[in-house]
């Protein structure tokens, strides 16, 4: 009769026994790992695609604003590396808003062309304005020496004019209005007893003038008296008596006549060598014209 074998030993026959644990989990020895989990999938990683996006927005933002397109230009090229970094994650599936990563490509595109065109734009203003300025100051310098080269000429008409008026005793002048006006050298005169300008010792002087119209119509002559210089410069004195030599030239003159005017003036005897004589028909529109010589 064949015993059963112990309870405890459950290998047949001939067999090594088989390691168990000590809690019969199974044989010692390693075993395949085992996890009673299942492990956690790891979240994406998106920032790159939404920091594309938002400095995408921002750069194209900044484009648009006419004092700020010049700041674009970095943040357009961020979201363009940004899109391009989170595109590549897509693409690996770490990453899964490939749309945002796209559109941040897009727009940071956008933005540094627009940020370039917006310096273009702006090199062209620039140089558009400069050239107006130039052009500008050009003009302007022109048109100041355009004025300077008239008030020169002006000048110069005015000294021309000046000298014209300059003349020695017997010479003629012919003022706007068509008078001629000539100045005889001074004769000398002698006062009568009863004499007023005149004093004692000086040498009184008869000056002539003579206006003839040349012009269509009478011109009224406006004259007053020719002012009489000394050889010093100082105005000599009127010389009135009772000859009645003295004449006054008022009134019109007629078309081809004359007037006559003859005036006496007192000279200090040691400046009564050169004299001048200012004479104008009309003060208010002809200024005077000057004689002289020696007396």
């Amino acid at each position: 009769m064949t015993m059963p074998a112990p309870p405890g030993d459950q290998n047949p026959k001939g067999q090594e026994p088989t390691a168990q644990g000590p809690w019969g989990s199974g044989p010692w020895g390693p075993s395949a790992p085992h996890w009673p989990y299942p492990m956690a999938t790891p979240p994406p990683r998106n920032g790159m695609g939404i920091a594309a996006l938002v400095l995408g927005v921002v750069g194209v933002l900044l484009g648009l604003v006419v004092i700020l397109f010049w700041m674009s230009w970095l943040p357009a090229l961020l979201a363009l590396v940004f899109g391009c970094i989170g595109l590549s994650r897509v693409r690996k599936g770490v990453a899964t808003n490939r749309g945002m990563a796209l559109a941040g490509v897009i727009l940071g595109v956008v933005g540094l062309l627009v940020s370039v065109g917006g310096g273009a734009l702006t090199v062209w203003t620039l140089n558009d304005v400069t050239e107006e300025a130039r052009d500008d100051a050009v003009a302007a310098e022109a048109s100041t020496a355009a004025e300077e080269a008239a008030e020169e000429r002006e000048r110069h008409k005015e000294r021309e004019e000046e000298r014209a008026r300059r003349l020695s005793f017997g010479e003629t002048y012919t003022f706007g209005d068509g008078l001629k006006v000539t100045v005889a050298k001074p004769k000398p005169f002698v006062p009568d007893a009863y004499v007023e300008g005149h004093a004692k010792g000086n040498e009184a002087i008869e000056v002539t003038v003579t206006v003839v119209n040349t012009g269509p119509e009478r011109v009224p002559v406006e004259t007053g008296l020719p002012t009489v210089m000394d050889a010093d410069g100082v105005s000599a004195e009127l010389v009135i008596d009772g000859s009645g030599r003295q004449k006054i030239i008022t009134g019109h003159v007629l078309p081809g006549k004359q007037a006559v005017g003859k005036y006496a003036y007192s000279l200090p005897p040691d400046a009564a060598d050169e004299v001048e004589v200012q004479f104008s028909p009309d003060l208010e529109r002809w200024a005077d014209s000057y004689w002289s010589g020696p007396n």
